[in-house]
Order: structure tokens, then sequence, then C-alpha cells
């Protein structure tokens, strides 16, 4: 079974929401991500999304941006981070997903680049530049592979549209909590719950919420609503706070693991 679909079925036999972490690859260095990856899974953190640094992110705030430069300054490639993923695998289980563009993808050609993933460890990958209607050929290569394919439910999709996500989608269905990119955000949509109750009415595959949730008590409030939790800019400001300090690793890891109880 894909680790991905292993651990969402071992969360709900304990009844326990799942708890996702981002993590632009190569920021500050690749060393420090594969630290974190594996400081995280001793944590209890339940996945790691690896961003791959690119240069017109269109669905990121400025925090993940700001990243996505750093990394690429320092030459971040996509092999490198295929590499970092082995590295990783050598030393843990823990879930891993890609999260990149589609150009990439393209760049390679979709089986090459799934093929290419799945040999080094991969378990997912989630492309927000690309939808169920355009992914045919992506499908089919992450299913040869055991890999999951997620795709995106939002706050404006219409009924149609969200079945049509949910079917395609593997492994989770990622629910973007508001309109707009990635971010901090003080307070979550009012409409939140509601949204995420219809969502639930049309499948039964696992809901992860990501987009502007930054405090314990959003987790929290996420948590009692859908199987999971996704944090990104939150962690990437951390990383950002710490940069030069020898201690980077370690506080990080106490913010996330501040974030992972609130479930």
């Amino acid at each position: 079974m894909n680790r991905i679909d292993a651990r969402f079925s071992k969360l709900k036999k304990q009844r326990r929401k799942a708890f996702i972490a981002f993590l632009t690859a190569g920021d500050p260095s690749l060393k420090v991500t594969e630290e974190l990856v594996l400081a995280f899974a001793a944590a209890g953190v339940d996945m790691v999304e690896l961003g791959v640094p690119f240069s017109d992110p269109m669905a990121d705030g400025p925090t993940i941006q700001a990243a996505s430069e750093r990394s690429l300054k320092k030459g971040t490639t996509l092999a490198k981070i295929l590499d970092l993923v082995r590295r990783i695998r050598m030393k843990s289980d823990l879930p891993l997903a890609l999260m990149t563009y589609y150009n990439p993808v393209f760049h390679q050609g979709e089986a090459a680049f799934v093929e290419r993933a799945k040999r080094a460890g991969v378990d997912g990958l989630i492309i927000p530049d690309l939808p169920p209607e355009e992914a045919a050929g992506l499908i089919q290569a992450t299913q040869r592979n055991d890999m999951a394919c997620v795709f995106f439910i939002a706050p404006t999709s219409k009924a149609e549209r969200m079945k049509r996500n949910a079917r395609a989608s593997s492994g989770f269905i990622y629910y973007v909590s508001l309109t707009g990119v990635t971010g901090a955000r003080k307070a979550l949509p009012d409409s939140l719950k509601s949204q995420l109750r219809l969502a639930k009415k049309i499948t039964t595959k696992p809901i992860c919420v990501g987009f502007g949730i930054s405090t314990p008590g959003q987790v929290r409030q996420v948590g009692r609503l859908a199987d999971g939790v996704i944090v990104g800019s939150a962690i990437i400001k951390e990383i950002e706070k710490n940069k030069g300090n020898k201690n980077l690793v370690s506080n990080v890891t106490k913010f996330v693991q501040r974030l992972r109880k609130a479930l």
C-alpha cells in the first residue's frame, strides 16, 4: 500500500487527524531540509510536502515565493531534491509528497517524471496548476506506479467540479480554505464548516485543509472538521526567523510540535 494511504488508514483506526507540514526544499539548504524532515517525523508529523522551488509560483503568497527564490539561488534542482528524498528514505518511512508546478513535469514528460520520483521514494504529487481534465496522462502514470495524485477543491468550486476533482484525486483531497494564495491568516473563513460538510457528502476520501492555517487554535478548529491539516507558510516563516541560528532545526521542530499537539 502507498505510504500515504497506509498513514490515513492507520489514523482512521486510531481516530486521529493528520498533520501535514510543507517545506520548500532547499530553504535554507538541502541539508537543513533533510534534517527538518527527519526531526518532523520523530515529532509526530504524519506527512511532509516538499515544495519544488519554481520561478513563477502563482498559487503561493510572498512567504513561500521568497523561500523558492532563496532555494533557487542556492542552486536547488529537481535532481537534487530527488537525491534528498533518497537519503531520507534510508532513514525514514514518513510519507512524502512533491508539490510542484506543471512546468518541470511537462519538461521531463509525465511518465518519466513519475517513474523517476517513484524510484527516489516519493509517495504523491500535488500540482496546483494542473486541473483533472488536463491530467489523464499523469493520473495513469501515478496509478501505474502506486503513487497518489492529489487534486484541489476550493471555496469557489461548484458541486459538479467538487465531484470531478474528488473522483480524480488519490491519497487525499486538498481543500483550499480560502480564495487567494498561500500565506498565514489571522482568521479562517466563517463558511469553512459548511463548505467542508458539503465536501464530505460527495466523497469518502480523506480531506485535508491548507492555506492560511498558522496557529494552534486554527489547527484545532480545522482538525474538528477535516481529516487533516496542512501548514506551510507559518513553518517557512519560522525557518526564516531562525536563519543563521545553530538551533534552527530544534526551534522549528518545537514550533511544529506545538501545532501538532493542537490536534
